[in-house]
């Protein structure tokens, strides 16, 4: 940890912002309000689970904010659950980082980078024959074959070229991040002003098919919101470099949440005014359509398809290459010490986990072929606020077992910000369990395989201890 303590606090609160901003913002923008309207039947509903989400997460992230800076000196959540819980809290984390959290969100957008070029290009289909074949009724890993295998083959490509050591810095980073606001921008603007949009539309709160507004179809939205949030938590990693933390930590994060409140709003006013809930009901039927693609037809037709598609591509391919780079860290330091498989610890001649990244890498290739990009992230979601919910129950933990520990700054609100997180996040997870139990339940089986596994590895330790 010694590299750690030579980090200089030299990032001021427009950086925070900045970097707030980038971590969040990704597919989801483009993609989750079909499900979101499929599921709530209301334009107006929408709008409200998008403020709804974004609330929440700016709790959870001044919640991990605390405890980030609090542990600033000693890593990432994987060492955060050892100083809080125990090694086994601990090891469940990163075991279901690598089951579903981290391999379920590059299959993901691996997923969304196919689908968006398979717009442009339109491949032919793959084993089309086989369209129907499944397994327990529940996976079709032949529907929409040529997607997926596109989808494979792009996590393939960049898993082997990140063993090669290559890096994507800083300066592409931010070319990224301007050109997905480019995109957003041009839909808000043009979408909003053109002839084509209905702006009263957006807000309506009457559903479409005449029956109530049900607290679990409002949770149910969120799950799908949630992800177009996803991200806020690693903004947490850099309180130790931030200059007068106390007062640029929470600041930041609240600005940069509240402009992707913002965003979110604006986007989604314009896809709704744009696009009838009807209309977006059945882009989400369909499954190989995205509400953002549709939208901007509606305005500038064949050219702004190619246009948006062509965005979309360039911002999740930049995302899949960054979580497949920086995923795999976790399990060769879980390795290292005895509580993943040993080869997975190593490193090849360019200093990069390559073992590590492609049991990650092979692992999200076969989750591409489980479901669809809408179910993995429910799975995902499902499975990521369990560990929201802990890190939150971390704040008061944590004030009682390290009451004098200097902080560089205390969630604002307390104790009933984080209270709201953990108890959210036990709603969600029963809600889950109740209104999308095939995804609820293939997370937690993924999750639970670690038991076993973790107490197999302590016994393999203390084996090679004695010898």
């Amino acid at each position: 940890m010694e590299s750690s303590r030579q980090l200089k606090r030299s990032l001021g609160l427009g950086m925070v912002i900045i970097l707030c901003v980038a971590n969040i913002i990704g597919s989801g923008v483009y993609k989750k309000i079909a499900p979101m309207t499929a599921e709530l039947h209301s334009s107006g509903w929408v709008l409200i689970c998008w403020v709804l989400g974004g609330i929440i997460s700016l709790f959870g992230a001044l919640s991990n904010a605390e405890v980030a800076g609090l542990l600033a000196e000693t890593g990432g959540e994987y060492i955060y659950y050892q100083k809080i819980y125990n090694k086994f809290f601990a090891f469940i984390f990163g075991w279901s980082c690598f089951t579903v959290i981290e391999t379920a969100a590059i299959s993901s957008l691996a997923y969304i980078f196919a689908q968006s070029l398979n717009g442009i290009i339109h491949m032919p289909a793959v084993f089309a024959s086989l369209e129907n074949f499944n397994i327990a009724g529940e996976f079709y890993p032949f529907a929409g074959f040529n997607v997926k295998l596109l989808a494979i083959f792009i996590i393939l490509l960049f898993t082997w070229i990140n063993t090669k050591g290559v890096k994507t810095g800083a300066g592409v980073s931010t070319f990224i991040l301007s050109l997905v606001f480019i995109g957003i921008f041009i839909i808000i603007i043009f979408g909003l002003s053109s002839g084509h949009a209905d702006v009263h539309r957006a807000f309506d709160m009457r559903t479409t098919n005449n029956q109530p507004i049900t607290f679990s179809a409002i949770f149910a939205a969120m799950l799908a919101a949630f992800w177009a949030y996803q991200g806020w938590a690693s903004v947490g990693y850099i309180g130790g470099e931030v200059k007068n933390a106390k007062k640029n930590m929470p600041i930041g994060i609240i600005v940069g949440v509240f402009i992707i409140i913002t965003i979110y709003l604006l986007v989604n006013t314009a896809y709704l005014s744009l696009l009838s809930v009807p209309q977006l009901e059945a882009i989400y039927k369909s499954q190989d359509s995205i509400a953002a693609v549709e939208a901007v037809k509606q305005f500038w037709g064949g050219g702004g398809v190619i246009f948006i598609s062509v965005m979309i591509c360039i911002t999740t391919l930049s995302a899949t290459h960054a979580t497949i780079l920086a995923a795999c860290r976790m399990y060769y330091a879980m390795a290292k010490e005895g509580l993943f498989f040993s080869s997975v610890g190593k490193l090849n001649k360019s200093d990069v986990p390559a073992v590590s990244m492609w049991y990650q890498g092979i692992w999200a290739c076969l989750l591409v072929l489980s479901g669809t990009f809408d179910q993995l992230t429910d799975m995902i979601i499902f499975a990521v606020f369990i560990y929201y919910g802990a890190t939150a129950l971390g704040v008061f933990i944590l004030r009682k077992t390290m009451p004098d520990a200097p902080r560089p700054y205390k969630v604002w609100g307390y104790p009933i910000v984080p209270a709201i997180v953990v108890i959210f996040s036990a709603v969600l997870f029963f809600n889950t369990i109740f209104a999308r139990p095939r995804e609820a339940a293939i997370g937690m089986a993924l999750m639970l395989t670690g038991v076993p596994l973790y107490f197999w590895f302590r016994k393999k330790n203390r084996s090679a201890t004695i010898l």
